[in-house]
C-alpha cells in the first residue's frame, strides 16, 4: 500500500488540527489510505501532554504582541514552537499487526529526518538522555536539536509527528524552553549549512527518506480544490454571508473556487460580482493557506487566496439564493468569532487590522 503526500504550504494550527482529525476518521473508515503532510505554520506555541507552564518564559501579553499563538494538545512530550521556515510532518497512518510498537515508530520517525539531513550532508543522531533528532556538536556550541518529534496513536492510527528547523526564526526559540530541555539549544539547517535550503528541496528529500525508512511507495496527492475569499469591508463592518442549510449553514466572506485557466485575482472580482453584485478592485492580502473542507467525505483540501474589498457606503448585497440565506455587516471581532476556519479569521485580521 502506498502513502499519500499532501505539501500544503501554510496552514494555520487550528485547521492542522482539524485536518489530521478528519483525515484519521477517513483512514479509519476505509475512506483514505496512509497519509504524509507536509506543511508550515505561522509562530505558535503547542503544549504536548506532558507540558510545563514554567517552560513558557514570555508573558502571553508579550507574545501576543509578536503574534504568537499558544495551543494545547493531545501529542506527547513538552512545549514546542512551530513557524515559517519549519517543516512540520504529520504522518496519519495505520501500523499493522507486525509494526504495533510505539518505540519502533518513533524511531522510524527519526530515522526519516537522519537519513534526510545526512543527504545534505548534516550528520544528525539521537539523545539517548533526549528526545528528537541533534547535532552532537553544532556550528553554534554544543549539542543543539534540530527536529522535534512529538506524536500521538489511537488504536494503532497516528497523529502528529515531526518539526523539521530548515530556517526558521530561532530567536522564537528563546520565547520557551524547547521540549523542557534546559541543558541544550536548538539550530537549523541553515545555521548549520551557512546557506538557505529551499523548503521544497528539504521535503522532497524528507518524502523519499519517508519511504525508504516506512517501506512504501509515495503517491504525490492529486491537486486539490483552488479558491479565493474576499473580505468585504465598510464603514469599518466586515460583510458576513450566511450559507444556506444544503450549504452548511455558516457565516463567511464571500469565497469561491479559481476556474481552470482564470488567475485568483480574477477569480476574486468575478465571486465578488456574482455573490453580492458588487463591482470594485480587490486588494491581496499576500495570504495563502490550505484547510480541509468540512463539508465532504472523505475530506478535500482546499488551498486559498486570501483579498479584501471596499464596499460604498450605503452598499446592499445581492445574494444569490441558491448560495446564501442572509447577510449581516458585523464588528472586526464578531466576523473573527463567526467564520469556521481559522484561515478566514486570519484574512479578516488582515483586511481590518486593529
Amino acid at each position: 500500500m502506498s502513502t499519500t503526500v499532501y505539501r500544503l504550504g501554510r496552514v494555520e494550527y487550528p485547521d492542522g488540527l482539524d485536518l489530521q482529525t478528519q483525515l484519521q476518521r477517513a483512514r479509519m473508515a476505509g475512506q483514505v489510505g496512509d497519509t504524509l503532510l507536509l506543511l508550515e505554520h505561522p509562530p505558535v506555541l503547542t503544549l504536548g501532554r506532558a507540558a510545563k507552564a514554567a517552560n513558557i518564559l514570555t508573558p502571553a501579553e508579550q507574545l501576543q504582541r509578536l503574534g504568537v499563538a499558544v495551543f494545547e494538545t493531545d501529542r506527547g512530550g513538552d512545549v514546542t514552537y512551530h513557524g515559517p521556515g519549519q517543516i512540520v510532518g504529520y504522518p496519519l497512518l495505520h501500523l499493522v499487526p507486525g509494526k504495533q510498537d510505539v518505540r519502533k515508530y518513533v524511531r522510524g520517525i527519526e530515522e526519516v529526518l537522519i537519513v534526510a539531513l545526512q543527504h545534505f550532508g548534516i550528520a544528525a543522531v539521537r539523545m539517548p538522555q533526549w528526545p528528537g533528532v541533534w547535532l552532537a556538536q553544532s556550528r553554534l556550541g554544543g549539542p543543539r536539536k534540530i527536529a522535534a518529534l512529538g506524536v500521538h496513536l489511537s488504536r494503532w492510527y497516528t497523529r502528529h509527528g515531526f518539526a523539521l528547523n530548515v530556517s526558521p526564526n530561532l530567536a522564537h526559540f528563546e520565547l520557551i524552553v524547547p521540549c523542557g530541555i534546559r541543558e541544550a539549544g536548538v539550530t537549523s539547517m541553515e545555521a548549520e549549512l551557512g546557506r538557505q535550503v529551499p523548503i521544497a528541496e528539504v521535503e522532497a528529500v524528507l518524502v523519499q527518506a519517508f519511504g525508504q525508512v516506512f517501506e512504501t511507495p509515495m503517491e504525490p496527492a492529486q491537486p486539490g480544490l483552488r479558491t479565493v475569499s474576499v473580505v468585504v469591508h465598510r464603514d469599518q463592518r466586515i460583510l458576513a454571508l450566511q450559507r444556506t442549510e444544503a450549504r452548511g449553514g455558516f457565516w463567511q466572506p464571500v469565497t469561491g473556487r479559481i476556474e481552470a485557466g482564470e488567475s485568483p485575482e480574477a477569480a476574486a472580482q468575478r465571486e465578488l460580482a456574482e455573490e453580492t453584485g458588487l463591482t470594485a478592485p480587490v486588494r491581496p492580502l499576500d495570504y495563502v493557506h490550505a484547510f480541509a473542507q468540512r463539508e465532504t467525505q472523505p475530506p478535500r483540501l482546499i488551498e486559498e487566496t486570501a483579498f479584501s474589498a471596499e464596499a460604498p457606503a450605503g452598499f446592499v448585497p445581492r445574494l444569490d439564493p441558491a448560495e446564501h440565506r442572509a447577510f449581516e455587516w458585523v464588528e472586526r471581532e464578531e466576523a473573527i468569532a463567526r467564520f469556521p476556519y481559522e484561515g478566514l479569521k486570519e484574512a479578516v485580521r488582515r483586511a481590518a487590522p486593529r
